[in-house]
């Protein structure tokens, strides 16, 4: 590739698989890791990989240069075919049968909205339901007036199927399940959810936002109709773009949604399609070697992650369900997450901060308001944990010891000493006030 292509040469550059990933170039560690950022936080946003970033940003300076419709010929290819054969193949369905969105949430409010069920019809949420979907299935109840159920949980967290098994039947219109939430790491079994719902005329959602890239998703064998996800998490892309899959029966309704909504840039379609093939290629590497497909996100230290924070005193976790993922939430009882993330980032380790109206029906029955989330990537080391541990410690020892840390004793002014009036005050002469040489209050004024 020219650094300075002519108005004649851009067709040639190739955004498919071969510019997608590489070897070398794909590794952008340093050699002093105790220099790098540790990225605890994949689930919100995991770092590009370098070949898939470089390709983003050519693609954003090319259409700088010969505007959209110049890039989206180019990338007509990518566009119409090749993301949704990568899709197909990551989701185990056919292409024909994916979409490319903005986001996951987006996209399931775009379908809910086109869903009617009848007045009286049950529609079925879980605990670790995300706020954005909860929004979409209250807007659908107050709509259609049917009756929103939040399965109930075993002692364990683990969501109650045999309560599923016992009172679902054909007046459940829609499931929504999320098989990983945002707030903790818990695995809901999305395959034996949808083992129970099949003989059932439901619409079984599936939300794979924090799944996808670091667990195997196959919408075949989780028997669902709808499966959305986000593809800058896990699967590493760019923001703005996710994905969704669709049984055949909802295409049209969701496709008349989403004729309003906007689409996501092409840049960002381009480099899903990259971070796909780096995923393909990275999960055939991992597959073939002794970690086995348990080292795709870095669930192999989850057990030293968990170890690294039981280890910081007055530290709780929160770990619902007995199968868990590559993501850890966690709280100290005395510091606030805000500033226990502030500290931390301070010292090159950075984490999340989830709060309770990200997950309303779950985080808030924990007792906690806000939280902290530690999330693995394919690129988390032990070392990594162990910087994460020491530095968490060091936080928690520095900030409790300024808390118990006696404040000095505040000192009052002493009191005017008071003054006996031999005689009454002189009343002032008749006639306007005097005006102040200066305004002593504030003044709000609207703006226009």
């Amino acid at each position: 590739m020219n650094a300075t292509p002519s108005s004649t040469d851009h067709r040639d550059h190739t955004y498919g698989t071969d510019h997608a990933y590489g070897t070398a170039t794909d590794r952008t560690e340093p050699a002093d890791r105790e220099g790098r950022t540790v990225h605890l936080d994949t689930a919100g946003w995991g770092t590009m990989p370098a070949a898939v970033r470089a390709l983003v940003a050519d693609c954003a300076s090319r259409e700088d240069r010969y505007g959209p419709h110049e890039l989206e010929e180019d990338l007509e290819d990518v566009l119409r075919t090749e993301v949704h054969e990568r899709l197909g193949a990551l989701l185990g369905v056919p292409a024909a049968d994916t979409a490319v969105v903005t986001d996951a949430a987006g996209a399931f409010d775009a379908l809910v909205s086109r869903l009617a069920p009848g007045r009286g019809e049950r529609i079925w949420t879980t605990p670790y339901e995300s706020a954005a979907r909860l929004t979409a299935l209250y807007a659908l109840r107050d709509r259609t007036r049917c009756t929103v159920e939040v399965v109930p949980l075993r002692e364990d967290g683990d969501l109650d199927l045999e309560w599923m098994a016992r009172h679902i039947g054909d007046d459940v219109a829609l499931v929504s399940v999320v098989h990983v939430p945002s707030g903790c790491g818990i695995v809901n079994p999305v395959e034996e959810i949808g083992q129970i719902l099949a003989p059932y005329r439901c619409v079984y959602a599936v939300d794979a936002s924090y799944s996808a890239g670091q667990l195997p998703v196959d919408a075949g064998r989780i028997g669902c109709q709808l499966l959305t996800g986000d593809g800058w998490r896990f699967l590493r892309g760019p923001y703005a773009v996710g994905f969704a899959f669709l049984a055949p029966r909802l295409r049209a309704a969701f496709e008349d949604a989403a004729a309003h909504r906007p689409l996501p840039p092409n840049a960002a379609v381009a480099g899903l399609n990259a971070a796909l093939a780096h995923h393909t290629a990275t999960t055939a590497a991992v597959t073939s070697a002794a970690d086995g497909p348990a080292g795709l996100a870095g669930q192999g230290l989850l057990p030293a992650l968990r170890a690294a924070v039981e280890e910081c005193p007055g530290t709780e976790l929160i770990a619902p369900g007995r199968v868990q993922s590559a993501i850890l939430a966690f709280r100290h009882r005395d510091l606030p997450a805000a500033l226990v993330r502030r500290r931390l980032a301070a010292r090159g380790v950075v984490v999340w901060k989830t709060v309770a109206q990200e997950t309303p029906l779950h985080l808030p029955r924990s007792g906690a308001t806000t939280a902290l989330r530690a999330s693995l990537g394919p690129d988390t080391t032990p070392q990594d944990i162990a910087r994460f541990g020491r530095a968490l410690r060091e936080v928690v020892r520095e900030e409790t010891a300024g808390a118990q840390r006696p404040r000095p004793a505040r000192t009052l002014p002493p009191a005017p000493t008071p003054v006996l009036a031999s005689a009454p005050a002189p009343v002032p002469p008749a006639g306007p006030r005097p005006r102040p040489s200066a305004r002593r209050h504030l003044t709000l004024c609207p703006t226009p």
